[in-house]
């Protein structure tokens, strides 16, 4: 519980979850996307953990930068996974952990690998637009066409 209490959003949700009724007064202090996910019910105390509820699955809320540092590396970076595709590694997060803003860090850190980055390199340059080029009416007038 004291790990929770460090992040103050967390903190606000643990005192909204542990009243039977909903305080207006605390819910102010929620912000986005913590308070809209609240207000839909999507977080839920288990044996004083606190969880984070998307659609059929749920997942422990982890606010602690050493674990959240951790789970990135277990679900992107394990040897027996090898280094996955962010979305592989987006249903990997999902299912163990939650967290303010996940996936945009999620991403962040892929873009931090130098593996994953030589890999999804972009071959080549793009090709320009065709343009049409017009006949010659004379000979000779065009000689040369790059």
């Amino acid at each position: 519980m004291n790990t929770y209490a460090s992040r103050k959003q967390c903190g606000i949700l643990l005192k909204l979850l542990k009243q039977k009724y909903r305080s207006p007064e605390l819910e102010t202090q929620l912000e986005e996307p913590c308070l809209r996910d609240y207000k839909d019910n999507n977080f839920f105390l288990i044996h004083r953990l606190l969880y984070h509820r998307e659609r059929h699955t749920s997942a422990l809320t982890v606010v602690d930068m050493d674990h959240i540092s951790l789970i990135l590396q277990e679900c992107h970076d394990c040897p027996y996974m090898g280094h996955m595709s962010e979305d592989r590694t987006k249903e990997r997060v999902a299912s163990t952990a939650w967290w303010p803003k996940w996936e945009q860090e999620l991403r962040e850190y892929i873009n931090t690998i130098e593996i994953c980055q030589k890999a999804n390199r972009k071959h080549g340059t793009k090709y320009g637009l065709l343009q049409h080029i017009e006949e010659p009416k004379h000979p000779w007038e065009t000689i040369n066409i790059d």
